[in-house]
């Protein structure tokens, strides 16, 4: 390894009496990947934000140096220049441009005066070829899934050439195949020279490509660790003072009766969709965390989205809650029978991002808030206040927007917004994605909470590690069907994998 390309030194930043980043050291090195880990709030953002020259020099106390020599970036231009090419969570793409125009935006090719398009194409068409992505650098960018554009983003930093490259949360947006293609092109970085830092909250990412792991709390840094030196169990400790062991705190609470049972469903899917499901059976008891696993595409949000009243169209089979025929017929219908769904993508389906956070706690409880024409707009700041208090969200007030709130605290909003509609069987689409490790111990905890109430969960999730760590019973889907249900005790990663790839010889 050679010295260090970027240093940050005893960084302070402070936002008004909050205190972000309290003597933070940090420092990345010419062909290594050096990652940031720690929960929501913990001072990532604020950090990179400073060596982005969004923070500009003389906002906070501290130093940054570049090759040894100190930087005062008053401007993201000023970091740009300094070599440093920042991927944020959030994309900055224009939707209206092809995929060409947004890589070289700000720098496009010209001949004679004027811009030269064969140019532009071909480059993006190698800079494309070299991040290992398959597109059409023509192809407009609001045409793309969310996982490509966050893609074409990574590959618009590329471009760029940088010296530096920061990672901030590269792969929440990205499917299993998108996330190999971005692991492998920051390898590729690495052995160009390039100096990366990778931010994630997702270990087995980190530990994949990390050559050092430094682990901040509550704005301050509790050290910088060799990849190879250390395990994930150690960082978790470091990052919420917890251990491993603790990481899925799962509290079973004695079953009761089947409050949602599914038999042999058929389901055809809408608009001329492939995706079918078929031969679905499976029953949740009071109290109990019934896990619903498998590959991508193998039904598992469809099958909740349909229970909810929002997916396909049922050919044969039968749903019924708490002993009683139910149709799925609509949301509306869902609700009234007892039945609540967080949804996979909370920015798109579960949240109004520019609205207030009890505006959205709200938003499926209003007939119960209801006097007359118009909320009770009293009983709903009550309601509201007492769902943020419980779930502990960290707001300023009511008021603020959720879009401006952490992933985690969204998260929980999406889930008080569940909960206020008092629903007997709690649908969980992938509840504990794009959150931290403190964040997913919360939710893991209201489920446990939940549970000892009475209350059913149908827990879907990708993570193999959450299923068997948060799930009484298990149902893996295979390709539309039932791979294999399992009980918690009788089932290990192994097992739940190849009943996921139909390679069980038992099946359910």
């Amino acid at each position: 390894m050679t010295d260090a390309v970027l240093e940050a030194r005893d960084i302070v930043k402070r936002f008004g009496a909050v205190t972000a980043l309290g003597g933070v050291s940090f420092d990345l090195r010419a062909g290594e990947v050096h990652a940031l880990c720690g929960e929501n709030g913990a001072g990532k953002s604020t950090l990179i934000k400073l060596l982005a020259g969004v923070h500009p020099h003389g906002s906070y106390d501290g130093e940054i140096r570049i090759d040894g020599r100190p930087a005062a970036f008053r401007s993201t231009r000023d970091a740009e220049r300094a070599g440093i090419a920042i991927i944020h969570q959030e994309l900055a793409l224009f939707p209206e441009m092809s995929v060409g125009e947004n890589l070289f935006l700000g720098a496009l090719p010209q001949r004679f005066g004027r811009i030269d398009w064969d140019q532009v194409y071909s480059r993006a068409a190698a800079t494309l070829a070299e991040c290992g992505m398959a597109l059409d650098p023509a192809t407009r960018v609001g045409d793309l899934g969310v996982g490509q554009q966050q893609l074409v983003e990574i590959a618009r930093a590329v471009a760029r050439e940088p010296r530096v490259l920061v990672l901030d949360e590269p792969t929440a947006a990205l499917a299993g195949h998108e996330v190999g293609i971005l692991l492998q092109l920051v390898r590729r970085m690495r052995e160009r020279g390039v100096a990366c830092a990778f931010i994630s909250h997702k270990l087995d990412e980190v530990f994949a490509v990390a050559d050092r792991i430094t682990v901040l709390r509550d704005g301050v840094a509790q050290g910088t660790l060799a990849a190879s030196a250390t395990d994930a169990g150690e960082v978790i400790r470091r990052m919420v003072g917890r251990r491993i062991e603790d990481y899925y705190p799962r509290r079973q609470a004695a079953p009761g009766r089947t409050l949602l049972a599914v038999h042999g469903l058929e389901l055809t899917p809408p608009h001329g969709s492939s995706r079918h499901l078929r031969g679905i059976t499976l029953e949740v008891r009071a109290g109990e965390v019934l896990g619903l696993g498998g590959l991508m595409g193998a039904g598992r949000s469809e099958l909740l989205m349909h229970l909810y009243g929002l997916w396909g169209e049922r050919r044969a089979g039968s749903v019924e809650i708490d002993g009683e025929p139910y149709d799925a017929l609509d949301p509306r219908e869902a609700q009234r029978r007892g039945l609540a769904l967080v949804t996979e993508d909370r920015k798109r389906l579960g949240l109004v991002l520019q609205q207030g956070v009890a505006f959205n706690i709200s938003l499926s409880a209003l007939p119960s808030l209801r006097r007359g024409v118009f909320v009770d707009r009293d009983a709903e700041v009550l309601r509201a206040r007492a769902m943020v208090d419980d779930l502990r969200i960290k707001a300023q007030d009511l008021e603020q927007p959720v879009g401006t709130l952490s992933g985690g605290n969204q998260q929980k909003v999406v889930l008080g917004k569940a909960l206020l509609t008092a629903p007997r069987v709690l649908l969980l689409d992938e509840p504990t994605r794009g959150i931290d490790v403190g964040a997913r111990l919360e939710v893991y905890e209201l489920i446990n909470r939940l549970t000892a109430t009475g209350q059913a969960i149908v827990l879907a999730s990708s993570e193999l590690g959450e299923l068997l760590g948060m799930s009484d019973r298990i149902v893996m889907l295979c390709e539309g069907r039932i791979g294999g249900v399992f009980a918690r005790d009788e089932a290990d990663q192994q097992t739940l994998l190849a009943a996921a790839m139909g390679r069980l010889e038992r099946a359910a």
